[in-house]
């Protein structure tokens, strides 16, 4: 579990080290047993009034492929430093307007053992052509879990970091 203590250090060390000219506010550092993940907000793209939605999104997909490509070898030394001193990954993200595009990212295997009952979920939404596997199927539920229970796993998270900084202090620490 990682504790508040952690993310704030990571957190810090991260707003410490990125270069300036790379933020128009700080960055959002999401932690995991496996994973750095760094998303970086950098200012939206400036069109003429009248400008379609979907020159829009063409305009902030080109800004964030160009921001990756002319930052790549910073973020590279960046994250391998990150990666020696915290012992995770390091995975990067833009945020242009509301568009956020990540780079890089982990994708690290769960495995699990499931009944039938689950096994027939995943092959439903197979079947149906929603998922090409079950693996893939698995991935989208717990998407779809995340997406409408976030409020619920925040606080969940937030009580087990409670616990983790708890555990931290006592007689073996």
């Amino acid at each position: 579990m990682i504790t508040e203590e952690k993310l704030e250090r990571v957190r810090g060390w991260f707003v410490g080290r990125l270069p300036e000219e790379w933020r128009s506010e700080a960055p959002e550092v999401t932690v995991d047993r496996e994973e750095i993940t760094v998303v970086l907000t950098i200012g939206d793209v400036d069109l003429p009034d009248g400008s379609s939605d979907a020159e829009r999104e063409e305009a902030r997909i080109g800004r964030a492929r160009a921001f990756r490509e002319d930052t790549r070898s910073r973020r590279i030394g960046i994250a391998r430093e990150a990666e020696r001193r915290f012992d995770r990954k390091v995975s990067w993200a833009v945020q242009v307007g509301d568009r956020t595009e990540l780079f890089t990212h982990v994708a690290a295997p769960a495995m699990t053992r499931l009944r039938q009952p689950e096994r027939m979920v995943l092959d439903t939404l197979v079947d149906a052509g929603v998922a090409r596997s079950r693996a893939e199927a698995l991935a989208w539920c717990v998407k779809l879990v995340g997406q409408h229970e976030s409020d619920w796993l925040r606080e969940l998270r937030d009580a087990m970091s409670k616990v983790a900084d708890v555990a931290s202090k006592g007689p073996s620490a």
